[in-house]
């Protein structure tokens, strides 16, 4: 090895599982700070260690047969101050760690191990007996990778397990590439997103594998109560397997500092609750816009392609000028959803909704566009919510629902074994049927069914 590789090893670190490496770990990183940069290098073995805190030009390279496993001593993982769920505040250092670096890099074949059913179990405990003596979680959790504001950051070929949280969360960077990454967390594993970029501009996901307990990929640009808007922009998303998780991919709710410019291309959904999914609130501010999704493969999914501008969850979703279905006065707190295009996308055994499309009464979601997409609803009529929006019942085997839409076309566009109608249209204008087609044993109503009444109960 170069002179410029800092074998972990060689400062005292023990692959037995059980030794803390921490500060041989830390001494490696403060070696090649020193020498201006080189690479921290993981060998053959398990190696327990608290959070690492990486530098500019630092490469931590996990070899094959290497395991890094992170250990559950919350004092392991000192407080910093970056960005929880859209929000500058005080958080638990993430399990690898870097801010204001540049070049900065986690590559190899091992394995990363969070270890996160401690955190997972902790945080269940401070839920429901939050009154009782116990250790408690002093900041939110650790996220699992998190850079924040870096430049040039890769993150290629680990294997990623156990997040105490998000796994892979850069905030604030510029010229990110995540590459042939494994992440696998519990389908119950609270809140362990796969990727979740937050205020990022030109950010590549390619060839990843994702299956986790909550969105495999979700992209966020901070929310209102965020110190700066800064928005996330340019994002190529492609060759990915996303399995179970709430959505495969995912805009909002934290959009405040706008996101656009996304393409979504050669990817298979398999189990997601939700496929594409968009969601936003009034108060959120800010624009979704310049969506391109292409050539995708869904399977049991339980609705295809979501955009809720009645998002409720998190704080204040409970208002009633979040949920209420009145226009509201236009401000610059609220948000819009704008120019979507959905193309070569095939969803098999969907369970709730073939789509579900609800905007503002006072800002519908604009300029949407569906061709050559096919949906066939699943044999088994279990209901599922198309997606978290008030007054929203549980529903089976529906055709697309659209409600405060404008310049919405559907060219080509095919629903099968569905119920009701295929395509119900609520309030809208401009929208536009081409060479569409339905087919259902279970319903004798109209394919198309305009004017159809809200299919919520809050008013």
């Amino acid at each position: 090895m170069s002179s410029y590789t800092f074998d972990i090893t060689a400062y005292g670190a023990v692959g037995d599982g059980k030794t803390s490496s921490t500060k041989a770990i830390a001494a490696a990183v403060a070696a090649c700070k020193e020498a201006g940069g080189g690479m921290i290098y993981v060998p053959v073995g398990t190696f327990l260690t608290g959070a690492i805190q990486l530098f500019s030009n630092m490469e931590l390279h996990l070899e094959t047969g290497a395991t890094l496993l992170f250990s559950n001593d919350m004092e392991e993982y000192p407080p910093v101050m970056s960005r929880w769920e859209g929000v500058d505040r005080m958080v638990h250092m993430s399990c690898v760690y870097a801010e204001n670096g540049r070049n900065i890099s986690v590559t190899g074949r091992g394995t990363l191990d969070g270890q996160g059913k401690f955190w997972w179990d902790v945080l269940k405990q401070d839920r429901e007996y939050p009154d009782f003596p116990k250790p408690h979680i002093k900041y939110p959790r650790p996220k699992f990778i998190s850079f924040d504001n870096c430049e040039d950051v890769y993150i290629e070929k680990v294997r990623i397990i156990n997040s105490p949280s998000w796994t892979i969360n850069p905030i604030r960077c510029h010229n990110v590439h995540v590459e042939g990454v494994t992440i696998v967390n519990p389908y119950d594993s609270p809140n362990t997103d796969g990727i979740d970029p937050d205020s990022c501009r030109n950010m590549h996901i390619s060839n990843c594998h994702i299956d986790v307990g909550d969105d495999c990929i979700a992209i966020k640009a901070g929310t209102e109560q965020a110190k700066e808007n800064i928005p996330t922009e340019n994002i190529t998303i492609t060759n990915c397997v996303m399995a179970h998780g709430h959505g495969g991919v995912v805009l909002g709710s934290e959009m405040s500092g706008n996101i656009r410019n996304v393409t979504v291309s050669n990817c298979v959904f398999q189990d997601t609750d939700r496929g594409i999914r968009l969601k936003t609130r009034r108060g959120r501010g800010g624009v979704i816009e310049n969506l391109l999704v292409s050539n995708i493969m869904m399977d049991r999914v339980l609705c295809p392609t979501v955009v809720n501008m009645y998002y409720g969850c998190g704080p204040k979703g409970g208002d009633k000028v979040v949920w209420d279905k009145n226009p509201q006065p236009i401000t610059e707190i609220t948000p819009a959803v704008r120019h979507l295009k959905f193309s070569n996308i095939t969803a098999t055994d969907v369970r709730a909704s073939a789509g579900f499309f609800y905007g503002l009464a006072e800002m519908f979601v604009d300029d949407v566009s569906f061709d050559s997409i096919s949906v066939t609803m699943s044999d088994e009529l279990v209901p599922g919510e198309p997606d978290m929006l008030a007054g929203m019942q549980p529903v089976a085997g529906q055709g697309f629902y659209i409600n405060n839409v404008s310049n919405f076309s559907f060219n080509r566009v095919s629903v099968r074994n569905y119920l009701g109608s295929a395509f119900r249209v609520g309030k809208s204008e401009a929208v536009e049927f081409t060479a569409c087609s339905a087919s259902s044993k279970r319903s004798d109503g109209e394919m198309i069914e305009h004017n159809a009444p809200d299919i919520t109960n809050a008013q």
